[in-house]
């Protein structure tokens, strides 16, 4: 990839641009999706869209401005992130019951639920 890269990668854009890149306008998640999903320079992306790299600069940095703001306000990929890490938990729960099950006393009522929570928790997450 070209030189010219003068903003910093930021991980968090990426992800709030699943979550808050369709209230953006097209340009301006174009040229998000440019820089961080393509990884192409400013520069890369000025030349391709027949701008100044300047421009391509404010549009992004506009961009990540607007969904950090909808973050803060909404708190979408906080929100589920935080869902994410309890049905984490939830499985991890459920394996120590299974495994404490099988070890000591196996109930097949037990055992059916485990399985039952762990399959919701997984679809979930998907």
């Amino acid at each position: 990839m070209g030189g010219g890269r003068t903003l910093p990668k930021n991980l968090e854009i990426s992800v709030l641009l699943d979550f808050y890149g369709d209230m953006l306008t097209e340009k301006q998640r174009e040229m998000i999706e440019f820089y961080y999903n393509d990884d192409l320079s400013l520069a890369e992306i000025a030349e391709n869209q027949g701008i100044t790299r300047q421009g391509v600069r404010d549009s992004i940095k506009r961009a990540e401005q607007q969904m950090l703001e909808m973050e803060d306000r909404l708190g979408m990929a906080k929100r589920f992130h935080e869902m994410q890490d309890g049905l984490e938990k939830i499985c991890e729960a459920a394996g120590r019951i299974a495994e404490y099950n099988n070890r000591f006393v196996f109930a097949f009522e037990i055992d059916t639920e485990v399985k039952s929570i762990i399959e919701t928790a997984q679809q979930l997450c998907e």
